[in-house]
């Protein structure tokens, strides 16, 4: 069987790692070192092939989740289903109707794809879609309240994660923010008297879906936020974060809904695709088509707009959503958080049967995360099979299970395998690798 295939590879990557393959030679003769790749044809053939194979190997590329943590940032949070996966494919893969009417045969808006589809599933009047939640409060906030004040409770000034605050986003839209209460307490009366006809332009609440405050707090609600927005003849902004559009309170999981805040008649609401949305990275607008369509004609519009893939996913996402039991059905991220327990148990004894040596493995109780800056006080009750190895240490197991690609949980010198965020395909693969470690540390 030969080493490697010039119609497989770049030619480029061949030379450069037969070059690489010489010159490590070079230095071995160098070094006073008899290097058997010198004189074996074969074993310098295989070096080449490590080389080309290491280099050809994907930077991004498909990781088995075992940690319990359904929306793991690091891991790309929500994955998506194979339907959309299919709808993603048939677009990427070819010519689409992205900025094209055939209707009316001449150009067409990306923004009409999945604005209808939008607006019949949340009650908005219209919608409109960016790169990222981030990218949608710079937009809502530059073509709203440039160069004037949104008054904002300093309790919700969130940091989203990698060290990018709100405020810092706030700023960059040309916005001055207006921070009024405390870190545990914001009456009504401080956003009243925070008002100034002159300069303020939008009142601001932020869900803080990513942190908790308990004890002696209180905030203001949405809707007291709205009937002051009303008396003073200025918009209110919501921005939901997680985007949540299935009730999760039978399973635990005590979110606010984008149907509850919508009751609730802000001007503008924002939340991301990729939470609990279980769609792709996107940050949603909704409200008044009055807001919406100052949005649609900001320059910075364009800057933040998505491509063609995003809108695909997107699209078959909330086409899941025209009926909520479908939705938990279909997509990934809600079929894990509403797992029930006997089903998780049934999966741990599936994996647990499938594993070469059942007597260094043990079904255990765990907790389970939503994570994803969503429902940080959620335990999710669940389970998860755990492994110890008299001879090979937990380190040494959970780095062997890293070099092929499975993140696991270490604790209590075990390694756990968490099965609610396993895909039913990662079974396989998580058996492979345990009977390849059996074989080689038994």
């Amino acid at each position: 069987m030969p080493y490697f295939f010039k119609e497989n590879y770049p030619y480029g990557l061949i030379i450069d790692s037969i070059r690489e393959e010489i010159n490590s030679l070079r230095q071995q003769i160098l070094n006073d070192e008899e290097p058997l790749a010198l004189t074996d044809k074969d074993l310098f053939l295989r070096h080449v092939t490590e080389r080309i194979l290491n280099k050809a190997r994907p930077s991004l590329r498909k990781i088995v989740n075992a940690t319990g943590i359904v929306l793991h940032t690091n891991l790309g949070r929500s994955p998506l289903s194979k339907q959309t996966l299919e709808r993603v494919l048939e677009i990427s893969n070819s010519y689409s109707t992205l900025e094209y009417n055939v209707k009316l045969g001449k150009r067409g808006s990306r923004h009409d794809h999945v604005e209808s589809l939008i607006c019949k599933i949340t009650g908005a009047e219209a919608a409109m879609v960016v790169n990222n939640n981030a990218a949608a409060t710079m937009l809502v906030l530059s073509a709203m309240a440039k160069d004037k004040e949104v008054i904002v409770s300093r309790g919700e000034l969130v940091e989203i994660g990698g060290s990018f605050r709100i405020p810092d986003i706030m700023s960059l839209s040309g916005a001055t923010l207006k921070e009024i209460g405390t870190t545990n307490k914001t009456h009504f009366n401080d956003y009243e008297n925070a008002i100034d006809v002159e300069k303020t332009a939008a009142l601001m609440k932020v869900h803080t879906s990513n942190y908790r405050i308990i004890g002696f707090t209180e905030d203001v609600s949405l809707v007291e936020l709205r009937k002051l927005g009303d008396n003073y003849h200025l918009p209110v902004i919501y921005d939901m974060g997680n985007g949540l559009l299935a009730d999760l309170k039978d399973h635990h999981i005590f979110e606010p809904t984008i149907l509850e805040a919508m009751n609730a008649n802000p001007d503008v609401m924002l939340f991301s695709g990729d939470k609990l949305l279980g769609g792709p990275q996107a940050g949603i607008i909704i409200g008044k088509k009055t807001y919406i369509d100052q949005m649609k004609r900001h320059p910075l519009a364009r800057v933040v707009r998505i491509d063609k893939m995003t809108l695909a996913a997107l699209e078959a996402t909330f086409f899941n959503y025209q009926d909520i039991e479908r939705a938990k059905n279909h997509i990934p991220t809600l079929k894990m958080l509403t797992y029930s327990k006997e089903e998780l148990l049934k999966r741990a004894q599936t994996l647990q049967e499938l594993l070469p040596v059942n007597g260094n493995s043990a079904i255990e109780p765990c907790e389970d995360f939503v994570g994803g800056g969503s429902a940080p006080d959620v335990k999710l009750e669940g389970y998860a099979l755990t492994l110890h190895f008299d001879n090979l240490s937990t380190e040494k197991l959970e780095r062997l299970f890293r070099s092929h690609d499975i993140i696991v949980h270490v604790s209590s010198d075990k390694v756990w395998l968490h099965v609610r965020t396993l895909m039913d395909e990662d079974f396989k693969q998580i058996a492979d690798v345990l009977t390849n470690i059996n074989e080689t540390f038994k």
